[in-house]
């Protein structure tokens, strides 16, 4: 399913911030056997990082203050056929946002503040605006209005958005003027070039990645975005270009000697933080923002991917993609 973007349709700024009531179960520790899934402890190039203390106030300014912050990382990613138009774009990608009882509206604000002041030519966010309550979901969409980047803001959903209502975390974002990628995607136009941004639902609540990508031609530069990081696999046979997901919040808890003690498997230790690749397909996972379980993160600052897409030429894959 394919939607034509046109630049003209930005993200409105908002008036004012609705007022909600927490319900009392949004103030219980979710359940400790919920583990984090999937998950690159390291990635195999060098990328910029600084680290950035934001506000007095709120989560974010707590963690600031001792010394976690948030990482923006500023990394250079490579795609096959990219056109001319697109050299250098910036995408900035915000993800696992998790507002609630540990992640104030503050501390959003000042998050969409930072992504406001790197400029991006693109803004992606891919899922977890909330974990529990849909009180929350209204006040977090209405100041990730407050987003700007030329080509616009697109998302996906996440597990927790699932979980609490998914289309009313949808209807919530589309009044912001953020496009809603499910299952579907976007045709981005420059100087009469094209390049592709798809996105689907989260694995277990209804991905369609054929659907979602139908429409787009074989070879063509494509990012896609998925919560879960798992897509990776089924996304290199469709000889995706680059996927960008979080869902891992990097381990969130490293212990010394230990490292993370979420996903301990081989197979959930490597897609966990950082760039990757399978074949044709590069992944990068964000640390993302919020946190679940436990209110803070241990040598595992929150971050902001700053993303600048490249010219890479890449010669075509043998065989044929699995369409």
């Amino acid at each position: 399913m394919e939607t034509t973007f046109h630049p003209s349709a930005r993200p409105r700024r908002h008036r004012g911030l609705p007022r909600h009531v927490p319900r009392t179960w949004d103030r219980m520790v979710e359940r400790w056997a919920q583990k984090l899934r999937s998950g690159v402890e390291e990635y195999s190039f060098a990328a910029a990082t600084r680290h950035v203390a934001l506000g007095p106030r709120g989560a974010v300014g707590r963690a600031a203050r001792r010394g976690t912050g948030i990482d923006v990382t500023e990394i250079g990613i490579g795609m096959r056929a990219l056109p001319g138009a697109f050299h250098g774009m910036r995408v900035v990608h915000l993800t696992d946002i998790h507002h609630g009882l540990y992640v104030p509206l503050q501390a959003v604000m000042d998050v969409v503040e930072l992504a406001n002041e790197l400029d991006p030519d693109l803004v992606v966010l891919t899922g977890d605006f909330v974990t529990y309550s849909r009180a929350y979901i209204e006040p977090v969409t209405a100041v990730l209005g407050g987003l700007r980047a030329r080509h616009g803001v697109a998302a996906v959903l996440g597990n927790h958005d699932f979980r609490v209502d998914a289309d009313g975390v949808t209807r919530a974002l589309r009044r912001e003027k953020i496009e809603v990628l499910r299952n579907r995607h976007l045709t981005i136009q420059s100087g009469g070039e094209k390049f592709y941004l798809a996105g689907v639902d989260d694995t277990g609540y209804g991905a369609d990645l054929p659907r979602a990508l139908r429409g787009i031609p074989t070879l063509a530069p494509t990012v896609l975005l998925s919560h879960n990081p798992k897509i990776i696999r089924r996304a290199s046979r469709f000889w995706v270009s680059l996927v960008l997901s979080g869902h891992t919040h990097g381990g969130q808890l490293r212990l010394p000697l230990v490292g993370s003690i979420y996903g301990r498997s081989a197979e959930r230790s490597r897609f966990k933080a950082g760039w990757d690749r399978i074949g044709q397909t590069q992944i990068y996972v964000s640390r993302g923002i919020g946190t679940i379980v436990l209110p803070w993160r241990y040598h595992c600052p929150a971050e902001i991917p700053h993303i600048h897409l490249l010219p890479q030429p890449i010669p075509p894959p043998a065989g044929r993609p699995h369409r």
